[in-house]
């Protein structure tokens, strides 16, 4: 691998000092110190070098991977004082993250699921996930880039797939300071274009153009969930992406047609052959802007017995959170509009900086504002192989509302 920095062995003299009345989230074991907890660093550290976390008053809190360039100044990946960063370490977390999987029954030949989950299993800034035979990393911060030559190697031990692609998240390769990736880098792919099956649903994904890894594993239990209320319902699959929604509700839960609607052109390609690949003619794509189409669809008095709204992330930080509920409530405000009485919404936030008091407050003012009773009959998060890590909360990310609108 091409790097700019030699990994270092963890050195004693490599300090970060906490400043006063700040170390109490790190021996809780929160994985991230920020910028604005650091009060010196000690030592010459290079970006990528594995440094000591210590408080004010010189005691040892934890190990982990420093980047200056970084808000998030060290990643933190070990609070015992004799466990070195390496290869052993490395090795221990991906067979935890494994037995996990195995435990759930997330192992079938022709599925998908995620392996790894970057702080939920110990390994912040690296997710795996498994597409049948063919695996994708996705690399999000630059200590895990820096180590990927070894880390590919114990995947590829680990689980033994046909290949191994690697992807670094745009976003956050800009923000870590590494080189975005898109290669593979273990085994052989003969298409980009791989077939899997959820829940008796199968689906074509996209491992290098797709978003992310090419497929939303996180919403796995909350398709078949929300299909079970879409029974006999003309549905509206609002922000579809590749047809995940639409095709479980037409197959598990026996709608009667569906509309999905994506701004992106190549997922609604997609879309469309996963239909065909189930036989599915009654599922019906189009590309569209979420927020354009909803307005025009009530303003031609369309109506649906089910909405779902998957938007992608509204708020990238804590500013952008006012911002943020404006866009979701706007959305689902339309969405309640375009709803039969005793409709159905199924409304989804990935965006971490929105908790689910915050979102369940919005649905109460589109309740307010709209004039309809809105029940809310399940709240879920992500499936099981997308673990929240009790000290770090940011893990539990994902929202899913199921709504009864009256």
């Amino acid at each position: 691998m091409n790097s700019a920095h030699a990994v270092q062995s963890p050195a004693g003299d490599q300090r970060i000092v906490l400043k006063p009345r700040k170390v109490r989230p790190f021996f809780a074991r929160h994985p991230w110190v920020l910028d604005s907890a650091v009060a010196r660093v000690e030592g010459d550290p290079a970006d990528g070098d594995v440094v000591e976390l210590f408080s004010n008053r010189g005691q040892f809190v934890a190990r982990g991977i420093y980047n200056s360039h970084s808000k998030i100044r060290v990643r933190l990946y070990s609070w015992q004082a004799d466990e070195p960063l390496d290869r052993s370490l490395w090795r221990r977390r991906l067979t935890a993250a494994a037995e996990l999987r195995r435990s759930l029954g997330y192992e079938q030949a022709e599925g998908a699921a995620r392996l790894v989950s970057s702080e939920a299993d110990g390994l912040g800034g690296l997710i795996v996930e498994r597409f049948g035979a063919h695996l994708v990393m996705l690399v999000t911060s630059l200590g895990m880039y820096q180590r990927l030559d070894e880390l590919v190697t114990l995947v590829a031990e680990i689980w033994r797939p046909a290949s191994i692609a690697v992807r670094g998240d745009r976003s956050m390769s800009r923000t870590e300071g590494f080189a975005l990736l898109d290669e593979v880098r273990h085994g052989k792919r003969d298409t980009e274009l791989v077939f899997v099956e959820e829940h008796g649903v199968r689906y074509g994904v996209d491992l290098s153009a797709g978003q992310k890894t090419g497929f939303y594993l996180d919403q796995r239990e909350n398709r078949k969930a929300a299909a079970a209320y879409m029974t006999d319902r003309r549905v509206l699959d609002v922000c579809c992406y590749t047809g995940g929604f639409s095709l479980a509700g037409l197959i598990l839960g026996r709608a009667r047609e569906t509309l999905g609607i994506d701004s992106s052109a190549k997922a609604i390609s997609l879309a469309q052959a996963n239909a065909e690949l189930n036989g599915l003619a009654s599922a019906r794509f189009e590309v569209g802007d979420a927020f354009q189409c909803m307005e025009q669809l009530t303003a031609a008095g369309e109506r649906f017995g089910a909405v779902v709204l998957d938007p992608p992330k509204f708020a990238r930080s804590a500013q952008q959170l006012p911002q943020a509920l404006r866009a979701y409530h706007h959305l689902n405000r339309s969405a309640v509009e375009l709803l039969e009485p005793d409709g159905m919404l199924v409304t989804c936030s990935c965006s971490g900086h929105v908790t689910r008091e915050d979102f369940a407050y919005m649905l109460g003012d589109v309740a307010q504002r709209t004039g309809r009773d809105l029940q809310i009959l399940e709240v879920r998060g992500a499936a099981p192989d997308h673990p929240v890590a009790a000290t770090c909360l940011e893990t539990d990310y994902l929202k899913c509302f199921i709504c009864r609108v009256v």
